[in-house]
């Protein structure tokens, strides 16, 4: 059987079995534990996640105390806090477990190593970036002009699965709605 992560990137580049051993060889596993933090606010953050199995979601909290969902994250997503990844800065968000969760990492070094070594993964690290924000676009793009009825809608099409795994109170703090609002477009 294909190892996960070999079909992730083969949707972007192909790899021969001696190129992907050596991709794999730059990345380690981790299990954590629903609830368990990954990421936390002020962290210096060295890896970037790939979710094997499980779900996470990206944060941050306001002054009031109020959680901000920014990202949720699946089977075959990337997450990490990127400035931090990328400047080693504190981090400005929390990522925790939802579900029970494997992981893949790779930290800051390796990605550098390998991009430099191997350049089918520069492209494909490229196109993902690109990919990532052009998602980041399309969600702020909806947060400013679309209806939290649109919002909540265009969630649901493009993840239905997160719906099922994931409390409404969530979903609404990644809609940037309240419970009651998110039960009154779920009725």
């Amino acid at each position: 059987m294909t190892h996960p992560l070999r079909q992730h990137i083969e949707e972007i580049i192909k790899l021969s079995d001696e190129e992907f051993e050596f991709v794999l060889g730059h990345f380690e596993q981790i299990n954590r534990r629903k609830h368990q933090y990954i990421v936390q606010e002020g962290d210096i953050v060295n890896k970037e996640f790939w979710i094997l199995k499980g779900c996470i979601k990206s944060y941050f909290i306001d002054d009031s105390g109020k959680e901000h969902i920014l990202q949720f994250g699946m089977e075959n997503w990337w997450i990490t806090d990127y400035e931090s990844f990328v400047k080693q800065t504190k981090a400005k968000t929390f990522i925790d477990c939802i579900e029970d969760c494997e992981l893949l990492y790779i930290t800051y070094e390796n990605r550098e190593k390998l991009t430099a070594e191997m350049h089918k993964m520069e492209r494909f690290w490229a196109k993902k970036s690109k990919l990532g924000r052009i998602a980041l676009q399309n969600r702020i793009l909806s947060l400013l002009k679309n209806s939290a009825n649109e919002r909540y809608n265009l969630l649901l099409e493009q993840y239905p699965k997160l719906f099922q795994r994931v409390p409404k109170k969530m979903i609404a703090a990644y809609l940037g709605v309240s419970r009651e609002t998110l039960s009154r477009l779920n009725s």
